[in-house]
């Protein structure tokens, strides 16, 4: 196949995919109508989640900024200049595109995925019959294992999970249910589609995907875990890492440390 003919294939698949979401959407906004309009009521008298889960004040829809602002009136979390790591290994080159038009890394995947037993919530996570749409949100999460890339795979937050094989790569369009963190596929785009404003966690991404997380761990990798946020040290514990719009998220065990690696998400539609 001719590279344009590939690219044309794989435009096709993008779109298609983003249509089939679009419409999931439209089903969920239908279905969770009035559940939205007594969530919105709530927020408006002040019931607003913090990082913890518990109640916050000050409550800002679209989680703030990747500049490290959080939702719920959060503290902005605390960074450090990367000069204070040394020296770092150049970013590998980005992987191939994968149907949400975001890099594949080329490594295997940290982790499988595991699911709470009868779609159970998780750290007051619940696993909702559609996707929720009264706070969405993206981030994008990279691995690095000893300076080896490894993928965040496909489905996690997704139990039952279904396949939709695409040019660009499986995407996973629906499931039995939806945990309010969830990824579709294999880049690393963790979506945050919540019916409560508030700031969720890396942490708690970590424990709907069954895998531990702490300062000397990260799923079944053990070694020093740093972390590096939107270009810079995040100074803390990893779990502490909030998850905010359009996030980029470094988590690195072991050594060679590996300078920042980021995505576009310009044409992504997230």
């Amino acid at each position: 196949m001719s590279d344009k003919s590939s690219r044309e294939s794989r435009k096709r698949a993008i779109e298609a995919a983003r249509k089939a979401e679009a419409r999931r959407r439209r089903r969920t906004r239908l279905a969770i109508g009035g559940g939205a309009v007594v969530a919105a009521a709530a927020i408006a008298v002040g019931v607003t989640l913090g990082v913890s889960g518990g109640p916050a004040s000050g409550g800002t829809a679209g989680g703030g900024t990747a500049g490290g602002g959080t939702a719920g009136g959060g503290t902005a979390p605390k960074l450090a200049s990367l000069s204070t790591l040394g020296t770092l290994q150049a970013a590998p080159a980005a992987g191939p595109l994968g149907p949400e038009a975001v890099p594949v890394p080329a490594g295997t995947a940290l982790a499988g995925t595991t699911v709470a037993a009868g779609a159970q919530p998780v750290d007051g996570i619940s696993c909702s019959a559609g996707e929720q749409t009264l706070f969405h949100i993206h981030a994008h999460l990279t691995i690095f294992v000893n300076g080896v890339a490894r993928q965040v795979p496909a489905a996690i937050g997704i139990p039952g999970g279904v396949a939709q094989n695409t040019a660009s790569g499986t995407f996973i369009g629906s499931g039995t249910c939806f945990y309010w963190l969830h990824t579709h596929a294999a880049d690393g785009i963790v979506h945050i589609e919540s019916p409560a404003v508030r700031t969720f966690t890396l942490g708690e991404f970590f424990d709907e995907w069954g895998q531990p997380l702490g300062s000397s761990v990260a799923g079944p990798a053990h070694g020093h875990v740093t972390v590096l946020y939107n270009g810079k040290v995040f100074e803390g514990n990893p779990r502490d890492v909030p998850l905010t719009a359009h996030a980029q998220i470094q988590l690195e065990v072991g050594t060679p440390l590996v300078a920042p690696e980021s995505i576009s998400w310009a044409g992504t539609g997230l």
